[in-house]
This record gives C-alpha cells, sequence and structure tokens, in this order.
C-alpha cells in the first residue's frame, strides 16, 4: 500500500481553532505556513514574539479545555481569522488591530480559568509551535485507529491537533522514523522527535468537555506519546493525495 497524504491542518491562533487546506508550500526552516503564527498569552505571560517561548506562556486547552472547540478560517491576503464555537457567535477580525474583540470573544470561554487572555502575540520569524525547533506535526492515521479502538468509541483526530495526517503504515510505526527523513510530496523533512501529549487530548473537539482520559489509554502502552515532529530541510508544496516515502 502506498503511503499518502489524507488531511493537512493548521492552527492560526495557538490553541484557538484548526483550519483543514488543500495544499501548503513548506519551507526549509520553517513552520507550516500560517500555523500558529498569532498566539494569546495569559496575564501571567511576558511573552512578546520576538523569540520562542514554551507554550505555558499562552492560552492552553489543558487548562482550558473549551478552546478545543474552536474551528478557523484564514483569509491570508487581509490577514484576518474567522472564529467559531459552538457557544460563541461567529467573528472575523485581525488578531493583532482588534485584539481587544478578540480578548472579549474569548472572555467567557476562559472564564473561571486562573489564565486570561492578557494580550496578542505575533510570531516574528516562526510558528509558535509547542517545540523550540520550528516543527510540524506528523500523523499517522493508524495510529489514531488503534487509539480509537482502546477507547472502544470513534475519536476525532482534531484531538491532537496535528498539521499533516498520513495513511499507509502500521500503527505507530512513525516513532521508528527519528532520525530519518521523509518525503512528502514535493517537500522533504527530517523527524526529529515524538510528541508528547497532554490534558487537552481529553477534550472532545465538537464541545470543549472533556470526556475521555486520553493520557490513561496512551499509558497502557508505555508512553504519553501521539505523533511526531519534524523539521522541513527542502522546500515544497504538499497536498492532499500525495505520496509519503521514507528516505
Amino acid at each position: 500500500m502506498t503511503a499518502t497524504v489524507t488531511a493537512l491542518w493548521r492552527h492560526p491562533i495557538k490553541a484557538i481553532g484548526r483550519e483543514a487546506v488543500e495544499r501548503v508550500t513548506l519551507e526549509a526552516g520553517q513552520t507550516m505556513p500560517w500555523d500558529r503564527h498569532w498566539a494569546v498569552a495569559h496575564q501571567k505571560s511576558s511573552a512578546d514574539g520576538s523569540e520562542w517561548v514554551p507554550c505555558g506562556n499562552f492560552l492552553r486547552a489543558v487548562n482550558i479545555p473549551t478552546l478545543m472547540a474552536v474551528e478557523a478560517d484564514t483569509d491570508e491576503a487581509r490577514g484576518r481569522v474567522t472564529l467559531r464555537h459552538v457557544d460563541r457567535p461567529e467573528v472575523t477580525l485581525d488578531p493583532v488591530t482588534d485584539e481587544a474583540e478578540l480578548l472579549a470573544w474569548l472572555q467567557p470561554l476562559t472564564a473561571g480559568s486562573p489564565f486570561q487572555p492578557a494580550r496578542v502575540v505575533r510570531a516574528a520569524s516562526r510558528g509558535l509551535t509547542d517545540s523550540a525547533m520550528p516543527s510540524i506535526t506528523l500523523c499517522n492515521a493508524a495510529s489514531h485507529a488503534d487509539m480509537a479502538g482502546r477507547a472502544g468509541r470513534e475519536l476525532s483526530i482534531h484531538r491532537w491537533r496535528g498539521n499533516i495526517w498520513i495513511d499507509g503504515f502500521a500503527p505507530w510505526e512513525e516513532f521508528d522514523w527519528i532520525g530519518r527523513e521523509v518525503r512528502i510530496g514535493d517537500a522533504t523533512l527530517a523527524v526529529r522527535e515524538r510528541t508528547g501529549r497532554c490534558k487537552a487530548t481529553h477534550a472532545d473537539p465538537d464541545t470543549g468537555i472533556r470526556d475521555i482520559d486520553m493520557l490513561g489509554l496512551l499509558s497502557a502502552l508505555g508512553h504519553q506519546d501521539f505523533s511526531v515532529q519534524a523539521e522541513v530541510t527542502r522546500s515544497g508544496a504538499v497536498a492532499i493525495g500525495d505520496t509519503v516515502e521514507l528516505l
């Protein structure tokens, strides 16, 4: 069976909104375009976007599970994002210019959390991914299917907030890719490390309500990882249906 790309996802505002795309052009040493392009710093953070900082500086679903249910659409030409949530009205805005509007839109979703939205941060040179390197998350559809089987129910892929979904490999085979390169479409990526997971995965991406102990299910496998982090080493276009080949 030939391995192929089955889905491409980006998250224009870190931890707030997911967006499907059909095609992307990856650049060496960069994250997926418009992925984690903005982030919302909480009141305890000093992040300003000038350099990479750990994810604990920003609003996250690990602390605010309601954020998992946000969907997004990005108008790249205008730098504007449309956000939707089951409990909030749809809004379209420039996260920087319309910062006050974005923070107000988020406030009902963060009510009761010790982490409150304070300001919007825009990435200066690379997406604000969780890893210190400019990473792209590669997800194995077979590993997700294995987790659904262990859970005894259908699971949304959005619990993992990955970038590139791949079908055609054995479950958990992606962990063996670390230290190797993989060609996806016209781009080449070097697989660097596993993706450690947190309680954000416990929340249903449709409702933002925690409904499963995902970390417990992963722990039964002897780890709490899902997917791998890769770095683009050769620029190129990637589209749904493209072939994926280990080098």
